[in-house]
């Protein structure tokens, strides 16, 4: 969305975000982009198998899907952030490169904010995601100095 002056206007802001440290960075700089421009912030964290997971409380047993878990994991990074704009938090069974891509063309967003090394999540390199998405995003990307 450009405005007359021919500058954008950052209100749909998509992040990546895993485990790493890094991403952590990436997060943050998203925040505050948001915070500058009124925007939110979309955070999405990508899961590449549909494999199941069994947690067992006492007598109870519950069957969760790593998606499910992914995005519990990334909700309680975001608090952990102390995150003060609006936001949602999404896990997204692709790679993280077409995660972001397709939740960038779902949401009509403005910007994708990515680290600049390979992210990792729930205990497995998803793969470096940055020139992925540079080359393939519907939308401007920033490329945050995480290293």
């Amino acid at each position: 969305m450009g405005t007359a002056h021919g500058a954008t206007s950052f209100q749909n802001i998509v992040v990546g975000v895993s485990d790493a440290e890094t991403s952590q960075i990436a997060g943050r700089a998203a925040v505050e982009l948001a915070r500058a421009t009124g925007g939110t912030v979309h955070f999405v964290t990508a899961v590449t198998d549909g494999e199941r997971a069994v947690i067992e409380v006492g007598s109870d047993r519950y069957v969760l899907d790593t998606v499910e878990i992914a995005r519990v994991a990334v909700q309680q990074f975001v608090q952990s952030l102390g995150v003060s704009v609006p936001y949602t938090v999404q896990a997204v069974e692709e790679s993280p490169a077409k995660a972001l891509v397709s939740v960038a063309e779902l949401l009509d967003a403005d910007l994708i904010v990515v680290g600049n090394v390979r992210m990792q999540g729930l205990g497995r390199v998803l793969g470096s995601v940055g020139n992925d998405v540079a080359h393939t995003a519907p939308c401007n990307v920033l490329i945050v100095k995480t290293v």
